[in-house]
């Protein structure tokens, strides 16, 4: 289905929604307000047209099919406007507070709002916590923090009789379990509701508790000692402060070739870096509310505590946990005349950052002996590229190419993936040879699909795969190739033989 106004009201009316003319064209207008967005602030993973309007627009929706809203109704950690924007239209009567910590989501939000002429809705850029300054009849969340997590956050700001609604998945029976074995005393669950969002396979279920009478704890009780550490810890309050600007500047390909530095998000891949990579690591960062650098640090590395909107302005993956401030390995100029190393020379020329880190993490897995980014590639410690390659950057060699329109080797074949090469699985590899996909879009330099071309054979119809993914399908066909053949141990003369 075409992206139109009329293709999002027919989908929402399929889905059991009648709205008024002017609450589809809000709807729309916030729709090409967050695709317009996204490409900055990735505010959202999901892209095809009709997937974004069953899983955000219809997803938000599906909760006035299972209860009233209470008013005012805090949107938990809002993000893009999910669910509290779609919300906010079809139920204008409800005063709505869209709490977003991450300062450049928030100031999306407030855009939103006014472009949408939204009456009634405030965006307060902070955390619903036991300080939130708002006290209000109803949370509602679609976050990933867990329902005894999220019920002591919100204990001191939603009033007696209030509800706290939670829009889960279908596997949230464990975390209702452990609400129910640690009562606060404060809560009680009232409703449990399973829906399927039409036209998809995906349930979901709108979990809601009553705030019961009772005092929450207060800030003095319920605040936790900050863990010692040994090493330095600078805190960080302003825009101003030099190191904060050289964060900010890493969240660019130009930021991070100035600095040489560059910043690695998400819980995992913060935990193998720094047990694999530490060399690299120069510093730790979080809020103030975040964990100290693990016990098995260095003593030396600097703990960086930002303050909490300048933390969400540089988390620009929305991770919510420990960032990681790393030095950029000197990526030295490939050159042809100098040795080849066995095996495969990857050469890479994707703009997408996404797709750099892709096709580095593949290279990683499949063993290539090192990776070549072309000129026109997006720079592999991107933020995007970090995410999608992870510990990866650090595991194969990396150094700087020519533009793709000037590649070539007189020493060593360099294969080019092309509709219009020879079948990927009848080629056999030779021992030192080079890779390379065509750039998204332009594709292939003349000069290399009328060379050494490999072709991926794909379905009828189907114009052509992702550039990463054609790269991967043609490491895994290499690697496949070039393993050592598995033969079978001669069976032990005692096989088959029972004991004694």
């Amino acid at each position: 289905m075409p992206p139109s106004r009329a293709s999002l009201e027919a989908i929402l009316r399929d889905c059991g929604f009648d709205l008024s003319a002017a609450q589809y064209d809000a709807l729309w207008a916030y729709h090409r307000l967050l695709r317009e967005a996204n490409a900055e602030l990735n505010l959202t993973r999901i892209h095809q047209f009709e997937n974004m309007v069953l899983k955000h627009y219809v997803d938000s929706l599906l909760v006035l099919k299972c209860t009233d809203l209470p008013s005012p109704l805090i949107d938990m950690g809002s993000g893009p406007g999910l669910p509290g924007i779609p919300l906010k239209i079809a139920r204008p009567d409800v005063s709505m507070i869209l709490a977003e910590p991450r300062g450049n989501r928030a100031e999306f939000l407030r855009s939103v709002c006014d472009r949408l002429n939204l009456q009634g809705v405030e965006v307060i850029a902070r955390k619903v916590n036991r300080t939130f300054p708002r006290k209000a009849r109803g949370v509602i969340t679609r976050a990933v923090a867990s329902i005894p997590e999220t019920l002591q956050r919100v204990a001191g700001c939603l009033e007696v009789g209030g509800r706290m609604l939670f829009m889960k998945g279908p596997d949230c029976s464990d975390e209702i379990d452990e609400a129910r074995a640690n009562p606060t005393g404060l809560f009680r669950l009232v409703a449990d509701h399973r829906y399927t969002i039409p036209g998809t396979p995906h349930d979901r279920r709108l979990v809601i508790y009553e705030r019961l009478e009772g005092e929450a704890p207060s800030t003095e009780a319920t605040s936790v000692a900050m863990p010692a550490y040994a090493g330095p810890v600078r805190e960080v309050t302003s825009d101003t402060n030099p190191t904060f600007k050289i964060a900010r500047d890493l969240l660019s390909g130009r930021g991070i070739r100035k600095h040489g530095q560059a910043l690695m998000a998400g819980s995992r891949i913060v935990s193998e870096v720094l047990a694999n990579h530490a060399d690299h690591v120069l510093a730790w960062l979080t809020d103030n509310d975040g964990p100290p650098p693990p016990a098995a640090a260095d003593s030396g590395l600097t703990w960086l505590r930002l303050s909490p909107a300048l933390f969400a302005e540089i988390d620009s993956s929305g991770t919510r946990s420990p960032l990681l401030l790393t030095r950029v390995p000197v990526l030295p100029e490939w050159q042809d005349a100098s040795p080849w190393p066995p095996g495969c020379t990857l050469f890479v020329p994707f703009q997408d950052p996404e797709n750099v880190g892709a096709a580095i993490r593949s290279a990683a897995a499949f063993g290539v002996s090192r990776i070549v980014l072309l000129r026109e590639a997006a720079h592999p410690f991107h933020p995007k590229s970090a995410r999608a390659a992870g510990p990866a950057l650090f595991a194969v060699p990396m150094e700087q190419g020519p533009s793709i329109r000037e590649l070539s080797s007189v020493t060593v074949p360099i294969l080019a993936l092309s509709a219009d090469g020879t079948d990927l699985a009848t080629h056999s590899f030779p021992a030192v040879f080079g890779l390379v996909a065509g750039m998204e879009g332009p594709g292939l330099p003349d000069h290399l699909r009328q060379g050494l071309a490999l072709r991926i054979p794909i379905a009828a119809g189907v114009e052509s795969l992702n550039a990463a993914t054609a790269t991967a399908i043609a490491l895994y066909e290499w690697a496949r190739q070039s393993a050592p053949p598995v033969t079978s141990a001669p069976p032990s003369p005692d096989a088959g033989v029972p004991a004694g």
